[in-house]
Parts: C-alpha cells; structure tokens; sequence
C-alpha cells in the first residue's frame, strides 16, 4: 500500500468516526474506481452506508466482501462493524472461522472467533473454540473460557435438562485437568465452586473452603463469599454457618446483616425435622441467640441498628413457629427500637413488619404510645423525623374499615399544620437537597387520594386537585424528591393532565436501566394520551428515548462479556449475562413497542411497508419470554397496611398491563398485519436482514403463529379494561369475516418475491441476492384472477356492525356518569384504534381492480356502513370532546379548582393567588389534551372515511 493511499483510508476513517458518511462514500468510490476490488475500501464504504441509513445498498457490497473471504484484520475489524449493524452476527462468526481457517497459526484470530460466538451467547460453539485454542496454544485461560463456556450452556434456558448434568461434569474433569489449581485466583475459585456446588460435591467444596487460601479468597471477595454461603446452606451446615458468623460480628466487629442472617437461620435450622427433641434444642438456640443478639446491641448502643433488628426477626420467627416464651417482647423491642432509632429516616420501614404483628391490646398501647411522639410543631430536626415516624406509623396502622371523610379530612388538616410547620427547617438548604417536611406532604397527599377514594368520581375529583395542588407547592420547596414526583404523576393522569405528569416524569432525569423500570409510569396504555393524530410525536418520542437502553443492550452488554472473558473476570459474567437476557427480553420494552405501533397508525400513511415492517417486528415479539423488571414498590405507600396501596388506589382504569393484555394486543395487531401483508415465512425469511431471535424451548411446539393470533386466552382477557375487551372482540370478529377473502385474493409467494426484487433493482441498481429475477407473469397485489371462485360474501357479525355505535352510547353513558377525564379518552382512543385497524385490514380491497376481478362490490358496501358508522362516532366524541375543552377555558374551571383547594392555604407562599396559578395550570393541561383528541379523531374520521 503506496503512502498516499494510505493517507486516502486514514481520510475515509475520519469522516467515518467524525459522522461525515456522505464524505466517506465519495472517498470510497474514487478509491474504487482505482482499484474496484479492494476490500478494505468496500467495507469501510458498507460501514458509511448503513451508518447513512442506506442498508440495500450497503448488503450488495457486504456480501461481495464476504464472497472473497478476508483474512486481514482491518478487513475483518470494518466488516465486523458493517454486519453487527445489520444484526448479522452470525455472519461475522463465519467470517471469522473462515479467516482462521486460512490462517490456523493466528492466535489472534481464534480468539476472534471465540468473541463473536460470546457475543452472540453460542456458548457451545465458543466452548469448542475455547478447547481448541487450548490444545494449540497451550494457554491456561484458554481452558478457563472452554470450562466456564461449559457452565453458562448448563445454565442456558435453551439448553435440554438432561444435557446440563453432562456438561458440568465435562467442566469437573477439564478442571480437574488444569495444571494450575484454580485457587491461583479469586475468579477461578469461583468456576470450581460454582461447579461443585451444581454436582453437589459437598466434601470437595468444604475441603477448598476450609483451606487457609480458600478463607482468605471469602474474606476478599463478595462473589466467593455469597457462593460459599449457598453451598454451606445446601450442605447442611448451617449451624457451623451461624458460629462462624457469630464470631466474625463478636471479633471483628463485622455487622453485614448477612451474618446476622446466618445466625438467626441457625437458630431455627432444627425445626426442619419433626422431633420433640430437635424442638427443645430450637428453645435452647433461641435462648443463647437472644443473649447474643442482646449482647451485641448493648456494646453498638445507637451507632448501629443492625442488633436490635435482628432482635425484632428472632422474636417474629419465634413466633411464627410457636416458640415466643414472652407474649410481651415483641411490643417490648419494638418501642425499645422506636426510643433508640425513632429519629431515622428508616424507622418506620424496619418497623412496619413487625408492628402489623401486634395483638389488639398491643396495637390500643401502641397507637397510645405513638401518639405522644406524633406533634405538628417540632422545635429540632431530630424531633421532626421522630414525629414524621410516629405519624407513618399511626395511619399504617387505622383499620380500613374505619376510614371515613371526617376522620380522614382531620388527619389531612394535622399533616398540612405539621408540613407548614417543619418548613422552616428546610431553609438555607441547597436545592439539591430534600426538605425535611417533605414526608409530611406525602402524608397529606395519600389522604387526599383515601378521600377521593371514600367520596366517589365527581364529588371527590376536588380532593385530587387539592392533592395535586399541595404536592406542586411541596415539589417546588424539594426540587428532588422524587416520592412527591411519583405521586404527582399518578395524580396528574387521573385528572386529565398528562402534559403534566410527563413533566414531572422528565424532571426525575432518569438514565439508562431506569428507562426500563420507570418509563411505565408514562407510557403504560401512552396512546390513550398521544396526540400524534396531530402530528404531535411527542409521547412516540418519549417511547424511543425510552427504548434506547435496549439498542446500548443489544450493543454494550456483549461487549462487557468479553471484556470479562479477556481479563479472566468470571465472576461478571453471570451478571452480564442475566442484565442482557432481562432487557433483550424486557416486557416493558415490548409494551412500549405495541403502544409505539399504536401511535404510529395514527400519525403515519398506512401502506405496506409499515404494515410488513411492523408484523415482522411483533412476531419477534410474540414467543418471547419476559422478565417484569418494572418497578411499581418505588411509589411511596403511606395508606393503612389492611387496604389497597397508593399505587392500586392511583391505577389507570384499575389495570396494569402485564403479559396477558401484551399477548392479547400483539393478536390483534399481528393478525391484522397478516391479513393486510402478503408476506408469508418463506418471504419474511428472504427480507430479514438480521439474525432471527433465538426461540425458547416450547415456542415451536404451540403451533403456527396464524393459527395462535386467532385463539382467545380467558387470562389474557382477564387483563384487559372492558372497552379493550369490545377492541379484541370487534377485530376478532373482522378477521374470522374477511380472512377467506384476503386468502383469496393474496398473490403467491414467487410473485411477491419476484415484486421485491424488481424495487430493489430499480431503487439500487443491483440484483438481490437470493431472489428470483422480475418476471411480469401472475399480476400484481391479488388483480390477477385465479381459477378458483372466490368465498361467498358473508354478512358481518354484530360485533362488527354494532361497535362503533356501541362505543358512542357507551361514551355518551361515561360522559354523564362524569368519570375521570382519562376513562373517556380511553374510549376515544380504542374507538379510534378500530377504525384505524379496520383501515388496515381492508386497504387490500380498495383498488378497482381487485374489486372487479373478485366480485367483491357486495362486501365493499359492507366497508362503506362501517365506515360512516365509525366517521359518525368519531366525529360525536370529538364535538363531545371541543365542549370540555371549552368548559377548562374560562375562568369557573379554575374557580371550581381554587375552591377545592381552600384546605392547603395555608402560609404566605401557599397561599389563593399561588393556588390560581396552579388552577391555570392544570385547567390549560386538561384543556389541551381534550381540545387535541378531539381534532385528532375529526382529523381520523376525514381521513380514512
């Protein structure tokens, strides 16, 4: 390679790592013209392409590279680039093992090859390579990745059950082999341990524990010390477990509440037989851990917690298995504890367990207790977090049976005196710091909400705005607390203000896997909310941003695994592993895809390539098994622990999706995006660009998704609202109407392919590769006839006829019941979905030719009457809808706000013209979102009439 052509590349690279692809490109192609079959060149120019958003082209020149088989490693390193854009990977493994192949001396290579089988979790195959690299180049790590390759394909889910035996003996006798002991370090102590643990060789695993190194690697490491516990608890020994532990808090002054854990496990750990004797030594244990416990609070005093609570789980297990001696000690050590800890912020979380044990005498002497800490004025900070404690403590412990509005509306005015009281300690304090009073407001809110609760819908909306009120005034004085966010958040949705709460949402600045636990708190059922009829993406927006910690995924997580593989880190790997498979397979990721697709029908033209783009997509996601990481314990509960929480209280339409309504939504959209693609498995094969997803064990044992998409689960409908219930019935309902005439009517699948390939050509200039060349034979889009007769038009069943008028009178019912402002969006929005799903499914019939060629005039007036149906219902919610609009307008909207707010004034910054503020606030919110619904579905209804 001449220096000037070299500093050409060096240019190419820049512009590459600089994003000016377009500049690449044109410095690629006069390369190429000088030497048109330079590898290098063609795939930095694939990289600039696909990172243009150009792939077809970029696909012609990647598989040209590939043709040739490169062996040169900055060939291998662009082209790596180029296909993990594409979701290729393994096409890089290939790339790889073909360049090895020519090059079997390249130790750099092999390992290549390893780390693309790692990244892609082909755990069998980096095994094998890991085995060979060993036999080769005679290194001990290389045998290292072949053994812990062997334990992660054990614990693949992928794996069989009767394989995973075999392969952790296969990793025993590879270690047993090395000529290292694994205690050279921490990390392949771990890999024996983990092994021996799985083959239950307890005596092996006891003898490298025992031993001096073996100690010193637990005392040094977490991940060894944790496995250790596991195998002394699986061994049995449990009881020398608990000594152990008990010397290490006595001696060393360790107090890790899992030592204290192991103890209190050896105390009870006789009970597993059912011998009077073992029994009697539980009593005997129960007694010396008491005294021990005891002994331990008594030398911490209050620099450490971690003994009194061990005090406070001893005496409830005692309880639970019927050893407690003294019917008294556990309200003895509970208020022992409150005297000691009363003033910590976690008081009232290392209590409420325990206290919700109490007897009724206990619980009156409790409460009576309490209610001497329980004072709306504090004069110190200490005083205050007391106080705050007892009050928490108090209202978890009222029985819900005797909430009524008096002694709710009491218990609201003493938190608001208590909050505007305890204000003054939060001056001077910087913003980034929460006020001490803000527990006092959570109080006041989560009353407010009991209120509205005890009250009813229309009578009791006044105690969510002036809960909505008092938290805006309360988040404005604590800029980061984020409990008094959440509740604004649910608060804001209920009545209608989801601009609001999405603000709200962005101020708790999440990042990264946050993204995946948080983002429901916005986006759940997101599209009764969106606007994006008006061309308003906003929520569609916050669904990508959302979505980006499952592309840093997909791209970072695998890389973290061979990192830790590299650097002989096997104790990451695991977590790695597990991090990735819960968000590759996350169902808030694939809630937010079905509420994004939602969103996208109505903003964009329904066509076929939305259509063939979106199915392919939801089959990915419909034989996926999902983790629930979302977080729903993080929304503060501070209402009584015998009735429902905050967050069942502040539910969208009392129902939170998970895995049913997620199943349920995909059969209706995959089956109406079948009806209208003319995509078949063999098509979407040849167009998938990317590797397929790996299927779990079972998926292909259910059956074809065509036939699975039309099946009704009564669990899944369980999980649905009552509207999204007539949503599934009415597209049921269309589907089993029109799915003989879409199976008529759609071309073969040669004709379909044969139809890409001549777009691809005329778009790229190139023939696919795969593809049968453009013929012109058999027509185009289903107007050839075929010899057959078409099926007999059936009229359409009620569900059908009837749902767009049942959901007007059904709106027109909620409208004067006066439900909530989102209940009725809700209707809005699935009224609208069925239209829009309707549109899809019956685009195939629209072309004069079609409609000619397969008699179809009779079920294309059936379209007509549900079209004007449904134009009709739209176009009466949305004059409906104008009407509320107009209502927040003017000035009683806010007056009725203000009004209800009377309670919370309450100081000179809290006071009728703040609270105004806050009423012009929420009445503009409400009235955008109704006023922006309601041309949005008068915009639908003209549209696809």
């Amino acid at each position: 390679m001449s220096v000037a052509f070299d500093r050409q590349i060096r240019q190419i690279y820049d512009a590459i790592d600089t994003g000016s692809n377009k500049s690449a490109i044109v410095a690629c192609n006069k390369l190429l013209k000088k030497q048109p079959n330079h590898d290098l060149v063609k795939a930095l120019k694939a990289l600039a392409l696909i990172r243009s958003q150009k792939v077809e082209e970029s696909l012609v020149i990647c598989d040209e590279v590939l043709a040739a088989k490169p062996f040169d490693e900055a060939v291998l390193n662009a082209m790596s680039h180029v296909l993990r854009g594409l979701g290729r990977h393994l096409d890089i493994i290939s790339m790889y093992e073909v360049a090895w192949k020519q090059q079997p001396t390249n130790e750099e290579l092999g390992i290549n090859v390893f780390s693309a089988n790692t990244r892609a979790a082909n755990w069998k195959a980096a095994q094998q390579v890991a085995t060979k690299l060993h036999k080769q180049f005679k290194e001990e790590r290389f045998l290292y990745w072949s053994i812990f390759c062997a334990v992660l394909q054990a614990n693949d889910p992928l794996t069989p059950e009767g394989l995973r035996p075999v392969l952790f003996k296969l990793a025993h006798r590879l270690i047993a082999s090395s000529s290292t002991p694994s205690y050279f370090s921490a990390d392949r102590f771990y890999v024996n341990l983990v092994i021996l643990k799985e083959l239950e060789l307890w005596d092996d695993a006891s003898t490298l524990l025992s031993s001096e190194i073996g100690q010193a690697i637990s005392n040094t490491s977490l991940s060894v010390d944790e496995l250790r516990r596991d195998i002394w608890k699986l061994k049995g020994s449990v009881k020398e477990e608990g000594e152990r532990a008990k010397a290490r808090i006595l001696e060393k002054n360790d107090r890790n509440w899992l030592e204290f854990i192991s103890v209190l496990d050896a105390t009870f750990w006789g009970l597993s037989s059912e011998v009077k004797e073992a029994a009697e030594e539980c009593q005997s244990s129960l007694s010396k851990s008491q005294q021990f416990f005891a002994q331990i609070a008594d030398k911490d005093g209050i620099r450490d917690r971690s003994a009194p609570l061990a005090l406070l789980e001893l005496e409830k297990r005692a309880i639970s298995h019927g050893l407690s001696a003294d019917p008294d000690a556990l309200y003895t050590l509970v208020e022992s504890y409150f005297e000691n800890f009363g003033d910590k912020s976690c008081c009232y979380e290392d209590l409420l367990s325990y206290v919700t044990l109490f007897k009724a005498v206990d619980s009156a002497k409790w409460n009576l207790y309490l209610q001497h800490h329980a004072s709306t004025s504090s004069d110190s900070q200490h005083a205050l977090s007391r106080s705050i404690n007892a009050f928490k403590l108090l209202r978890s412990s009222i029985p819900t049976s005797s909430l009524t509005v008096d002694s709710e509306t009491a218990l609201a005015k003493q938190y608001i005196e208590a909050y505007f009281d305890a204000v003054k300690f939060g001056k001077g304090l910087p913003e980034t710091e929460r006020q001490p009073a803000d527990d006092f407001a959570i109080l006041a809110g989560q009353t407010f909400v009991s209120l509205w609760k005890l009250v009813g819908r229309d009578e009791g909306l006044k105690y969510l705005f002036t809960a909505a009120a008092l938290l805006d005034f309360a988040v404005s004085k604590s800029k980061d607390s984020y409990h008094i966010k959440l509740m604004l958040i649910r608060i804001y949705l209920l009545i209608g203000a989801p601009s609001l709460a999405l603000e709200q949402y962005r101020a708790l600045n999440l990042k990264q896997i946050q993204t995946d636990t948080l983002s429901h708190l916005v986006l759940s059922r997101a599209s009764a909310f969106a606007l994006s009829a008006l061309g308003d993406l906003t929520y569609s927006t916050e669904c990508m941003e959302a979505s980006q910690i499952y592309l840093n995924n997909a791209n970072d997580t695998s890389e973290f695994v061979v990192r830790a593989f590299m650097q002989e880190k096997y104790t990451q790997i695991p977590e790695f592993a597990a991090l990735e498979d819960r968000l590759e397979n996350s169902l808030q990721r694939d809630l937010m895809k079905v509420e994004h697709v939602r969103m996208r029908l109505s903003h964009e033209t329904i066509n076929t390539e939305l259509v063939d783009m979106e199915l392919i997509e939801l089959k990915f996601i419909f034989d996926r098994l999902h983790h629930d990481n979302r977080d729903f314990d993080i929304i503060p509960n501070l209402q009584p622990v015998d009735g429902p929480s905050f967050e069942e209280q502040t539910r969208l339409f009392g129902k939170t999706p998970h895995q049913g309504w997620l199943s349920a939504f995909l059969k209706i959209y995959i089956r109406a995006f079948q009806q209208a693609s003319d995509l078949d498995d063999t098509v979407e094969d040849k167009l998938l660009i990317g590797d397929r997803p790996k299927p779990h064990i079972g998926a292909a044992n259910k059956g074809p998704v065509r036939r699975r998409v039309a099946e009704r689960v009564q669990d899944e409908i369980d999980e649905l609202t009552s509207d999204e219930v007539r949503l599934f019935e009415f597209t049921t309902a269309l589907g089993d109407w029109l799915e003989p005439h879409h199976d008529h009517i759609r071309p073969p699948p040669s004709t379909v392919m044969s139809e890409v390939a001549r777009l691809s050509e005329l778009k790229t200039g190139q023939q696919l590769k795969g593809f049968p060349a453009p013929t012109p034979e058999n027509g185009q889009n289903g107007e050839a006839k075929k010899d057959e007769e078409p099926p007999a038009v059936r009229e359409p069943s009620g569900a059908v006829t009837q749902f767009f008028s049942g959901m007007k009178e059904h709106f027109d019912a909620s409208l004067g019941n006066s439900v909530l402002p989102p209940e009725l969006l809700h209707i809005v929005a699935l009224t609208q979905e069925a239209f829009l799903i309707f549109t899809v499914v019956v685009a195939r019939f629209k072309p004069s030719g079609v409609i000619k060629a397969h008699k179809l005039s009779q079920l294309v007036q059936h379209f007509k009457d549900i079209r004007t149906s449904a134009a009709e219902a739209l176009n009466h919610m949305s004059a409906e809808l104008r009407q509320l609009a107009e209502a927040e307008e003017g000035s009683t909207a806010r007056t009725t706000f203000a009004d209800a707010c009377k309670m919370i004034e309450g100081s000179a910054e809290l006071d009728h013209e703040y609270i105004v503020g806050i009423a012009k606030k929420v009445t503009d919110a409400r009235k955008a979102i109704f006023e922006g619904i309601s041309n949005g579905s008068a915009k639908i209804a003209k549209t696809h009439v």
